[in-house]
């Protein structure tokens, strides 16, 4: 295990201890109270009430020392926190001893909160510290007994709940004392085992995570460097066929040629496609500096322009925020807005809508990207994000596609600190909104125009 990740599994510890122990104050007064005034048995009252005030006290002397010790970044706090843990379960068990004194003994039941604080010291310490706390509560647990059936400390007897004490009976202390024995060291023995199963399947897990993520660099790299080389030997042999295109060239020599290039022209899209994605996996991160959505918006409205006048569709741009900006990278926020609305404008029917829509919302802009199209079915929404996936609707609309358009915007959104959502329906359309956090301050524009976009993602949320 990394030693940073050892050093906040120990913290995390200590103070779990610390919640634990302050539960257990406040059960300690309240208990006493319900046992006292309520259930009427004959405890020791002030001397619980003043146990339970110590208890706090204690925790919180613990509790400021570990904050001064999980604070301080060194060997010797590391090992200040372990001997901390290792003395509080000490203190624990002797605490709990007093408890047991003052309200019956041998003859409470609480005695088994003794199998508590072992099996707890067996899920946080090593092996041999675990046996010694379970020796150490053994012996505080007889101790207990020798010394309130020698009469050194005064039984106290649960009267309301017990018929009479026990606390002398010589064979019967000597089976209690023998079946606790027993008892704590196989359930010291179990939970370690359990514990030490546990932490090898957690580790086996942790290895088998970083050797995937490694393999998923390499992979990645990989695919950089190759896509890189197929996009540049694609570049030349799109130049030669869109050279030899221009040339008056008849019959299927000139049908050959325009569908090579053609067929060219989309591979080259596809891997350049691959290699940005690819990029932005392995770098994890995009160069951020302040820019206008609206600004970035407006021009991936630009370049679909032409393919939704060639089909007849109403393409609109909305805004309502004057001057709504973030923190990242506008030429790949744009290209993320610009595949959505080709997605929207490819599987949109002729005469449909496609609009987009950028206001700001509380600290927040909002982009939303509607369409008028054939929808996704409701069955294959849950994998839309995911690489080389096409809906099968989609496959059978436009054949041609790679499948990695919405991956990469996913990728895009989330590298800006936003979120993306969809909701369509099947031949009804579908929304897309992208939520980004703001850069600076925003200036509503009162001036709002029509809300075809908004309205039509809430009908469409509405429905389903």
């Amino acid at each position: 295990m990394p030693r940073r990740m050892q050093e906040n599994d120990l913290r995390a510890r200590a103070y779990w201890l610390v919640r634990l122990r302050w539960l257990a104050a406040t059960a300690v007064v309240l208990g006493t109270f319900v046992c006292a005034r309520v259930l009427g048995l004959s405890v020791r009252e002030e001397a619980l009430y003043a146990l339970g005030g110590l208890l706090f006290a204690y925790n919180a002397a613990v509790f400021a020392l570990l904050h001064r010790l999980t604070n301080a970044v060194s060997e010797r706090a590391r090992q200040g926190t372990k001997v901390v843990i290792d003395l509080q379960i000490c203190a624990d068990l002797m605490i709990l001893t007093v408890l047991l004194h003052f309200s019956g003994g041998p003859e409470n039941p609480l005695v088994l909160f003794f199998l508590f604080h072992v099996i707890i010291a067996s899920i946080l310490l090593s092996v041999w510290e675990s046996f010694l706390q379970a020796t150490w509560a053994i012996f505080l647990f007889g101790l207990l007994l020798v010394l309130e059936a020698t009469g050194l400390a005064p039984h106290s007897c649960l009267q309301g709940l017990v018929r009479h004490c026990r606390y002398e009976e010589g064979g019967y202390l000597a089976a209690l004392f023998a079946t606790f024995t027993v008892t704590v060291y196989a359930v010291v023995y179990l939970a370690r085992y359990v514990a030490l199963r546990l932490r090898q399947a957690e580790e086996a897990q942790r290895q088998a995570n970083r050797l995937l993520r490694e393999k998923d660099r390499i992979k990645d790299e990989y695919v950089a460097h190759l896509t890189h080389d197929i996009k540049g030997h694609l570049a030349a042999i799109q130049s030669c066929l869109g050279v030899a295109a221009t040339e008056p060239l008849t019959g299927a020599a000139a049908e050959f040629v325009a569908r090579a290039y053609l067929r060219t022209k989309k591979l080259t899209t596809f891997v350049r496609m691959l290699l940005r994605l690819t990029k932005l996996k392995l770098n994890g991160s995009v160069e951020k500096e302040p820019f206008c959505v609206y600004e970035a918006v407006r021009e991936a409205v630009e370049a679909v322009g032409p393919g939704a006048r060639e089909k007849s569709l109403r393409l609109e741009c909305r805004e309502a925020g004057a001057t709504a900006s973030v923190l990242g990278n506008a030429l790949s926020f744009k290209e993320a807005v610009t595949n959505l609305l080709l997605n929207a404008v490819k599987y949109t029917p002729q005469d449909g809508t496609v609009s987009v829509r950028t206001e700001s919302v509380d600290r927040s802009v909002v982009v939303d990207v509607c369409d008028t199209g054939i929808g996704v079915p409701e069955e294959e929404q849950v994998r839309i994000f995911e690489e080389f996936y096409r809906a099968s609707n989609a496959r059978r609309w436009e054949p041609d596609g790679d499948g990695l358009g919405l991956s990469l915007v996913k990728r895009v959104v989330e590298m800006h600190g936003g979120t993306i959502r969809f909701w369509s329906r099947l031949g009804f359309g579908t929304t897309f909104r992208i939520v980004l956090p703001l850069a600076g301050p925003v200036f509503i524009d009162n001036n709002e125009v029509g809300l075809p976009c908004r309205a039509r993602a809430q009908r469409l949320m509405a429905e389903g």
